[in-house]
């Protein structure tokens, strides 16, 4: 009966399908939303993680590339939709074959193809660049589950120096970044920085970074390798050169010993609840390699592979809810400790500087 009623209610003769007048009604209002649009994405193009942002001469040049392929891009659009404008409202009218013939061989093959010819020949141009030797600095990067194991192998160095889940780099050097996986493909990217690079077991990938302005970026593992992928991230540090050859000599040192006594009270914790057979602390007796080497865990600047940040809260809340704040993470969760414990661990883990 409702479907009668609505029949009844429209006009004989009149179709229901918009007409050219609604049409022009609505088509501005949807053209104005969409420029809306693009223009509110575009607010998200600036940051310690953008592309758009570079810090770096690598990132530098990719950044450029893009713009070059924009343009390219936008002339080839520009080019064949103004020629169906041409000929659909401009000219409507029968077209020569000659002309015609004209417009199909340098719209359709002979511009795009220049175009396409010059954008290939710059992106080819660009690639040498991206893969320019290091000055000297050596670092070692491998993706963990879901975590990322770092060695520094300054020039000349016998021994690495270890760390995980940070890269610090020096500003106005190359250093290079050799690559690999422990079980499934991850990928190595600080977008302000450089390009991405995947990470493969027993394969070792290379990839060299320049940065030109001190900052803190974040880096992201760009393939997805399980679980918690999202919250495979790091902190990224582009330093002066003295500030970083300060740093890695204090990365060099072992641990002190807690000055504090509820320090000390953590580090006993620490002990009788074995971790280390999982965690190194140098110059203690905790030697495990299963996990991130916590030697120098209080100077980093995130907790958990960029999951949490660096305050005391932060510390208790990963150790006794591991499994919660990154899903399937090897590491258990120490939630049996009482209140004290944690408290306790995490004041000895924060001054571990």
């Amino acid at each position: 009966m409702e479907r009668r009623a609505a029949h009844a209610r429209t006009p004989v003769g009149r179709s229901m399908e918009p007409t050219e007048r609604d049409r022009d009604r609505v088509l501005p209002g949807a053209r104005a939303g969409s420029v809306l649009l693009g223009l509110s994405m575009l607010a998200a193009c600036e940051g310690r993680q953008s592309v758009l942002a570079p810090a770096g001469a690598d990132a530098r040049v990719l950044g450029d590339l893009f713009m070059v392929m924009l343009v390219g891009a936008v002339v080839l659009w520009l080019s064949v939709n103004g020629l169906f404008f041409y000929v659909t409202r401009i000219n409507p009218a029968a077209l020569s074959k000659r002309f015609a013939n004209g417009l199909i061989v340098g719209g359709g093959l002979l511009l795009p193809s220049v175009v396409l010819a010059g954008l290939l020949g710059y992106g080819l141009s660009i690639m040498p660049d991206q893969r320019a030797p290091g000055d000297g600095l050596t670092l070692r990067v491998r993706g963990e589950q879901w975590w990322w194991r770092v060695e520094y192998w300054p020039e000349g160095a016998d021994a690495p120096i270890v760390s995980a889940n940070e890269i610090r780099l020096p500003v106005g050097q190359r250093a290079d970044i050799l690559l690999d996986s422990a079980r499934v493909i991850h990928s190595f990217w600080i977008p302000a920085l450089g390009g991405k690079m995947d990470m493969f077991p027993g394969r070792e990938t290379r990839l060299s970074l320049h940065p030109e302005k001190p900052g803190r970026y974040r880096g992201q593992c760009a393939e997805f390798c399980g679980t918690s992928h999202a919250l495979m991230a790091f902190e990224a540090v582009a330093m002066p050169p003295e500030a970083f050859d300060a740093w890695l000599r204090q990365q060099e040192a072992p641990a002190a010993a807690p000055a504090t006594a509820q320090g000390q009270r953590g580090a006993r914790i620490f002990a009788r609840e074995g971790c280390g057979a999982c965690h190194t602390v140098r110059g203690t007796k905790a030697r495990g390699l299963v996990g991130p080497d916590l030697t120098h865990v209080g100077s980093r600047l995130s907790l958990g592979a960029g999951t949490l940040g660096t305050t005391l809260a932060d510390y208790e809340t990963w150790i006794a809810h591991t499994g919660t704040v990154k899903p399937e993470v090897e590491m258990p969760a120490y939630d049996h400790l009482d209140p004290a414990d944690r408290a306790d661990l995490a004041h000895y883990l924060k001054a571990l500087e």
